[in-house]
Formats: structure tokens, sequence, C-alpha cells
């Protein structure tokens, strides 16, 4: 049997990319939708609706959902990924930062999750997987927009969960700490970067990204009507 379409955006990397060649693995087709559309060739998965999106264009994620859903048929996961970390003293940080975070981190999750919810709901099936962080479950220093954001996903996602649950469509929140992903190279403040890398190293680096993409595949394959409503995933020496 076909299996249906899955999407992922911020898919030319990191986290977003391992999703997509572990569904891609398992036999689904998939859209990735991102800004670097040379990275998406360069994986070369069979099946696959590639467009360069940016998840603050809402009409280009429609657009994308559109063309993919007329190849392959209706969505029925949806991975809103793509997200920046601009990490830094808030007292120093150019607000510029701050609206950049806002605009991809919760616009471009509602932009992502609007393209999908409707036919997920009349259809009565539907997963929608949203990125968060730990940074959406505690604060932490040089974080203060960052962490608005991630706490932003983690209450729209509750509230999602709630009403999206008697149409038979289930809301994952991700929430992962240190994962070796590009995510560094949004900090653009050196100090801020410095003491990431050094906490990081502390607690023997990141973990993999394939392993966060197994894990959104198994919470997927669950029958419809039993739920991970979210998937916290660190490394055991990360304490904090």
């Amino acid at each position: 049997m076909t299996k249906p379409l899955v999407a992922i955006t911020g898919a030319s990397s990191g986290i977003g990319e391992a999703t997509a060649r572990a569904f891609s693995k398992a036999g689904h087709p998939v859209l990735l939708m991102a800004r670097r559309m040379d990275r998406m060739e360069a994986m070369n998965l069979p099946n696959a609706v590639l467009r360069q999106v940016d998840v603050r264009d809402r009409d280009a994620i429609a657009a994308a959902v559109r063309d993919a859903e007329a190849i392959h048929g209706p969505v029925d996961m949806m991975f809103a990924n793509a997200g920046i970390a601009r990490l830094a003293d808030i007292g120093r940080q150019p607000p510029e930062e701050w609206d950049e975070m806002i605009d991809i981190n919760t616009k471009g999750v509602m932009n992502t999750v609007h393209a999908v919810m409707k036919g997920m709901m009349e259809r009565r099936h539907g997963t929608l997987v949203m990125m968060s962080s730990i940074a959406g479950r505690k604060v932490y220093p040089d974080h203060t927009v960052y962490c608005g954001t991630k706490f932003f996903v983690h209450a729209v996602a509750e509230s999602l969960r709630e009403y999206l649950s008697a149409h038979d469509v289930r809301v994952i929140v991700l929430s992962p700490g240190v994962i070796e992903t590009e995510v560094l190279s949004g900090v653009l403040d050196e100090t801020t970067l410095a003491n990431y890398k050094s906490n990081k190293a502390k607690m023997g680096g990141g973990i993999g990204a394939e392993i966060v993409g197994d894990l959104i595949l198994n919470a997927y394959q669950l029958p419809q009507n039993a739920l991970v409503q979210e998937i916290c995933l660190t490394p055991t020496r990360q304490t904090y």
C-alpha cells in the first residue's frame, strides 16, 4: 500500500533533514521545504517534492502543499520544524534579531500548521509535529526572546491538541536539548556563542539528529488513537 505524504519545513539540515531521511526510508513520499534548495537536492530522496520556501510566507507554504498533494495525496503529517536561534544578552541584542525569531519561530509555525489543519480535520486523520525546545520549558541565560518563542509553541500546541482531539488529529511537541545541528550558526553574539560551546563540551557534545528523526517516526507510527504528546530529548549529561 502507498504510504501517506509527510511534509517538513526546515528540511535542508539538522533534525528536519534527519526526519526526512527517516520517513523516506520508511517508504513515505515527502514534501521538503526550506530556503536552501541545493541542500535538499543533494539528499536525493525518492518520491520527494522540493520547494524553496520561507515559512514567513504563508502563501508559499500553502502552494507547496497543494503541489505535493496533487502528486501524492493529502499530507498526513506536517513537521513545523523551521526555526532560528539568535541568542544574545538581551541588554545588547539588536531588536531586529527579536523580530526574526518571532516571525520564524512563532508566525512561521502557525503558517505551517494553517496549510494542512483544515484538511486533516475534514479527513479526521493527521499529525502535527511542532518544533519547540527544552527552552520552551525553562529559561536560560541569553535565551530571552528565543525562550519566549518556544514557550509560545508549547502554549499553542496545548490549545491545538485540545481543539483537534475531537477531530482525531494528533499534536506532538518536540522539545530537544542539545542536538548536533547547525543551530549555532544563528548565534551572532560571540560571548554567547563561546559560552554555549563551552557548556556543550562539558556535557560531551550533543546527540545525533538521526535519533530525533527516528523518535518522530516511531511516535507517528502509533495507532491514530495513541498520542505521544511531547518528545523531550537531551544528552544524558545535560542537567539543565
